[in-house]
C-alpha cells in the first residue's frame, strides 16, 4: 500500500500540491441506491410526493453538490468542471443515482462524482421521509475513473 498523500512527513494534514502535474482530461462515474417501499416508488412515479418532483429535484441537488465538493471536503481542490451529468432511475427496489463528471485539470473528479450521488440520494430521502420510514441509502461507489493527457 502506498503512502497517504494528504499527510506530511510529520503525520500532519497536508493539501497535496498539484501545481507541477500536467493537465489531463479527467472523468469519473459514481453510483448509488436508495431502497424505498413500493408505495413510495409509486408516489415518485406518479409525481404525487407533496414536496414535488423527487427525481428532478434530486438531479439538480446532485449537480449543485458536485460543484461545491471542495467547500464540503476540506482537502479537495477546487476544480473547473466542464460537465456534470446526474441521472436518476427508478427500479423495483428503489432509485439509482448515477453521476458522471468531466474536467480538464491536474487532479481527478472522483470526489465530485461521489458527492453528486450522495447528495442526490439524500435529497430523495428528504423529499420522501414523510411517507417512508424505512428508506435505506447504500452502495455509493466509484464505478469508473479515466484520465488522459491533453495535447
Amino acid at each position: 500500500m502506498g503512502k497517504f498523500s494528504h499527510v506530511d512527513y510529520r503525520g500532519k494534514v497536508n493539501m497535496v500540491d498539484v501545481g507541477n502535474k500536467k493537465l489531463q482530461q479527467r472523468r469519473a462515474v459514481a453510483g448509488g441506491t436508495i431502497f424505498l417501499s413500493e408505495e413510495t416508488l409509486n408516489l415518485i412515479r406518479e409525481n404525487q410526493v407533496k414536496k414535488g418532483d423527487v427525481l428532478t429535484v434530486a438531479q439538480i441537488a446532485g449537480i449543485q453538490a458536485a460543484k461545491q465538493t471542495s467547500s464540503l471536503i476540506p482537502l479537495c481542490h477546487p476544480l473547473t468542471i466542464n460537465k456534470i451529468d446526474v441521472k436518476m432511475e427508478i427500479t423495483s427496489e428503489g432509485v439509482i443515482a448515477r453521476s458522471e463528471v468531466w474536467c480538464i485539470g491536474r487532479t481527478g473528479v472522483e470526489m465530485e462524482a461521489l458527492t453528486a450521488v450522495g447528495i442526490a440520494l439524500l435529497t430523495v430521502y428528504d423529499m420522501c421521509k414523510a411517507v417512508d420510514k424505512k428508506m435505506k441509502i447504500g452502495e455509493i461507489r466509484l464505478l469508473e475513473k479515466e484520465k488522459e493527457y491533453v495535447e
